[in-house]
């Protein structure tokens, strides 16, 4: 059930957690939302396309998909090799052992293939006894990334601690001390038909007894086999590397954009903050000015409004700042003043200002922002959760809902037209959900709503949401099963993605029942300066204003400014010819 709590003045604890893993009340103003019109003055996130973005080709028809959810089923065997020691069982030599693993159906020769220096993200398909007497299992995702000119290689989160490799063998592990011993992660080559992609077999102990086994493969953070650096017409205008921690999200206004930064691990003793570029040239953007605070530096997202810039901040909530002179941004306010709450990210629609609060309430604030430097807090929405991690990650208002991205509990559907009365219409629930950003418009006469999580093999879900009460499943569209989606933007029948390592994609949702790629640009480079082997590495932050440029944000490389698709509208949106 939907609860709604007014602010509350007393002080909380909360927990910081980002790359790791918003009047008096009354009525909602009925100006119009922040649109994508690409003026000076505001060039955010689109609110959707047109009033009826899929008529034609689409005619409403779909047919209802299952929903299998992320991550889930079985596989099937990964690999052709076979750990020899069962669950219970102490092997003699220990588990960095090479003769613990059954390599003799493998053409361990190709493991020559093998990159020297790599960025994997590696499958563990873990065994299970069936009822049956057979074996079944369930996969997982970890990361693995592997050098070899003499930095440190990395496995299962964690500095590999055992490395043996050569032409014909790959033998990798971490030792994580416990009390009265250590948990060992091991992972064995088994073979390598190609130099982005090979096939193994696992094994986890604990204090020297064998708690898990598994097959392998490892997918290496490449370009997608057979793919340009680009495609479709996008192409890069200009690149600009951000120092300033690691660049999480962008917002362009006053032509100025504004990156914000967060002091993750990725960049340890980089302060986060706030990075103001003049992109008056798009092909020479100019740095102006980095503020830095001493007590807030995990800055996650970033919006205006007027003379307002909203930062989301993951140490004391929404910092407010008056941009009247865009390179000069003073300090105005922290909100909530009550108590400081980890906010993940903003969202301006209209006079409403939402902040997607993570630990500890786990809340929706909703504010006011008539007067854009005053925020107002309306009022805090909080569902029940489905466990400790379940929080509003992000959100999207269209035509007096606001559909919120709820992490493990999905989707959820809110009426927000009246503060004082806002109702949980509906959600979307599937298994090992990861719910993280969302873009809605209508089609055909339906709402329609592109679901995507953060996660490994997390992917893109396209939801009939006319009817909260009975929202279905009418279409999706994955790439690789271990990379993660992160923000979707919506532009008529255009959908931008930032899919970390896949970089950026463009699909052509016309028809939302098939969603098909008319554009990539692929950002994440293994030999990117400061690239790391993360699950959330790559195109993280977007902007399409309507300018005639994409603004991304990509992990390493910072701010990258690409040139628009040009649509042609007769052709049912598939882009024209760059110019």
């Amino acid at each position: 059930m939907l609860s709604l709590s007014p602010p509350r003045s007393s002080w909380v604890a909360f927990v910081a957690w980002g790359l790791l893993l918003s009047t008096a009340p009354g009525c909602r103003d009925s100006s119009p939302s922040t649109s994508d019109a690409g003026v000076s003055d505001d060039s955010g996130t689109p609110d959707a396309g047109a009033p009826d973005s899929g008529t034609p080709p689409w005619d409403g028809t779909y047919t209802v998909l299952e929903e299998r959810g992320d991550g889930t089923g079985d596989p099937g065997v990964l690999s052709r090799c076979a750990l020899v020691p069962q669950v219970g069982e102490s092997p003699a030599g220990g588990c960095f052992d090479p003769s613990i693993f059954d390599l003799s159906s493998c053409d361990t020769s190709t493991l020559a293939n093998v990159p020297t220096n790599g960025i994997y993200q590696v499958r563990l398909r873990e065994e299970h006894a069936l009822a049956d007497g057979g074996v079944g299992g369930s996969y997982y995702t970890v990361t693995m990334g592997l050098r070899g000119d003499g930095g440190t290689s990395t496995f299962y989160y964690r500095p590999v601690s055992h490395d043996a490799r050569d032409t014909d063998s790959l033998l990798v592990g971490t030792t994580v001390p416990v009390r009265d011993g250590g948990v060992t992660y091991t992972l064995a080559g088994c073979e390598a038909p190609n130099d982005h992609y090979f096939t193994g077999c696992f094994v986890r102990c604990t204090n020297g007894r064998v708690v898990e086994r598994a097959t392998a493969d490892a997918h290496r953070m490449v370009w997608r086999e057979g793919e340009a650096e680009s495609s479709g017409g996008l192409e890069l205008v200009s690149e600009t590397y951000v120092p300033q921690g690691t660049p999480l999200d962008v917002y362009v206004a006053k032509n100025h954009a504004f990156v914000v930064s967060a002091n993750a691990y990725l960049r340890p003793g980089k302060p986060g903050g706030l990075s103001i570029y003049d992109v008056t040239d798009r092909r020479h953007p100019v740095l102006k000015k980095v503020i830095s605070l001493p007590d807030d530096q995990l800055w996650n997202s970033v919006w205006t409004k007027g003379d307002a810039l909203y930062v989301a901040s993951q140490d004391t909530g929404i910092v407010v700042f008056d941009i009247t002179n865009p390179v000069d941004p003073q300090l105005v306010r922290r909100v909530p003043t009550s108590a400081p709450l980890a906010v993940h990210t903003v969202l301006v629609d209209g006079d409403r200002l939402y902040g997607m609060g993570l630990w500890p309430s786990n809340n929706t604030l909703v504010f006011d922002v008539s007067k854009p430097l005053e925020p107002m807090l309306l009022q805090r929405l909080s569902f029940p959760l489905v466990d400790t991690y379940d929080a509003p990650h992000d959100a999207f208002a269209y035509q007096g809902r606001l559909y919120i991205s709820h992490m493990q509990s999905g989707l959820h559907v809110v009426d927000v037209e009246n503060p004082n009365d806002m109702k949980l219409l509906g959600t979307y629930a599937y298994p090992n959900s990861t719910a993280h950003h969302n873009a809605v418009g209508t089609f055909a006469g339906r709402t329609i709503a592109f679901e995507g999580g953060e996660n490994h093999g997390a992917h893109l879900r396209v939801l009939d949401v006319t009817d909260p009460t009975h929202i279905v499943k009418i279409g999706e569209f994955q790439l690789r099963p271990t990379v993660s989606i992160h923000n979707i933007l919506l532009v008529g029948t255009r959908l931008y993605i930032t899919w970390y390592q896949e970089g950026v994609r463009v699909l052509d949702v016309s028809n939302p029942t098939k969603p098909r790629q008319i554009a990539h640009f692929n950002t994440h480079r293994e030999t990117d300066p400061e690239r790391t082997d993360d699950v959330f590495e790559g195109a993280i932050g977007i902007r399409v204003p309507g300018d005639g440029y994409v603004y991304v944000v990509d992990t390493s490389r910072g701010l990258l400014i690409m040139n628009e698709l040009p649509l042609d509208t007769q052709a049912g949106g598939a882009p024209k010819t760059a110019p």
